[in-house]
């Protein structure tokens, strides 16, 4: 299954999309949505026509900044009922944590990582699709929302010191900097925010700690019993194979001694899961494939080498394998924005 957003995403896009002359109606029907779906707030709708809709908006309309316009609609109710837990988190790191950790609560195809190194923090985001779909417009939305809701829970002109975009720069930057502040870089090797690591001690204003155990009560309701942990369990090894496979050091006896596990202890793990260790390395794979692809500052081979093949060739025999085309066939396709229904990822195909 692709990967999906709720509804709440587009909050507002039919107003804009109409405030800037077009129309929502035909555009929607234009990537096989509907106008009528995004009436009911929390529906599930899938990620990647949803992302070519805001690419399709921004050119019809001619408005570079649409992803940004549509960020400054929303709420931090847009979350759902993720919202309720996290305006009562303590800190922001700790608010940053719980986006990240239940990320899939609210948009199955976003992925948030805080890094820390050197007394700076730097929030990374990017999006998988699953198919070749555009995400300059889509990463700006997330970029922008990212921004507002860590406004709405710390200080209304709370700004970051700097805000990386790998997308290429925008004829008109205007828009970025205001926003975000002069710290605005494009065609970066990540998307993401960067702020003083020690800023993510700082208070969140709404937090009332007398409501926190019923917050986390509440928060139990919403996910599934033991899902976040498994899933948490599951994103170590992933993390673990993704660090070491630039390095070629992406064998299971590799990967269980930088865990500090057996190989064996680690399969009956992934085992108990319903994984396997290829498995594990080609979804990894995967989503690197699908993150590093679109940005043009990565050729081929250095993306190659990145997910951990000895040559390009290699590479490009296993994505052939995973998704019915070339690299160089998703790049052209993923730029361009178009949908290839067949374009998506196949089962394991053994290590």
């Amino acid at each position: 299954m692709q990967p999906r957003i709720r509804t709440n995403t587009l909050t507002g896009y039919a107003g804009l999309a109409r405030s800037l002359g077009l129309d929502p109606a035909a555009l929607l029907a234009e990537v096989h949505l509907e106008l009528a779906d995004l009436d009911v707030p929390g529906r599930w709708i899938p990620a990647g026509p949803a992302a070519r809709l805001l690419e399709l908006s921004a050119a019809q309309a001619g408005c570079p900044d649409f992803g940004l316009r549509m960020a400054a609609l929303r709420r931090l109710g847009t979350l759902g009922p993720l919202s309720v837990v996290l305006r009562d988190e303590p800190d922001l790191r700790s608010a940053v944590d719980l986006l990240s950790r239940y990320e899939r609560l609210y948009n199955e195809a976003l992925h948030l990582r805080l890094r820390e190194a050197d007394g700076q923090a730097t929030i990374e985001v990017w999006l998988e699709f699953g198919e070749p779909a555009p995400s300059e417009q889509a990463l700006d939305l997330v970029m922008a929302a990212l921004l507002g809701i860590i406004r709405a829970l710390v200080r209304s002109d709370w700004q970051p010191r700097s805000a990386s975009f790998a997308r290429p720069a925008p004829p008109d930057p205007g828009p970025w900097r205001r926003l975000f502040g002069p710290g605005v870089v494009f065609e970066r090797p990540f998307t993401g925010l960067v702020l003083p690591a020690r800023e993510l001690e700082a208070s969140i204003v709404t937090s009332d700690p007398s409501l926190r155990l019923y917050t986390q009560e509440f928060l139990r309701t919403i996910v599934a019993p033991g899902a976040s942990e498994a899933a948490t369990g599951l994103a170590d090894v992933a993390e673990a194979v993704e660090l070491l496979l630039p390095l070629q050091r992406n064998s299971i006896g590799q990967v269980s001694r930088y865990l500090g596990l057996g190989p064996r202890v680690l399969q009956r793990y992934l085992a108990d899961r319903g994984e396997t260790f290829s498995s594990i390395v080609h979804a990894t794979r995967a989503r690197l494939a699908e993150r590093y692809l679109p940005n043009e500052r990565y050729s081929l081979t250095t993306v190659s080498q990145l997910l951990g093949f000895e040559a390009p060739s290699a590479f490009s025999r296993w994505f052939r394998q995973q998704f019915g085309t070339t690299p160089q066939e998703w790049r052209r396709a993923a730029r361009a924005g178009r949908a290839n229904e067949e374009m998506t990822v196949a089962p394991d195909a053994g290590d």
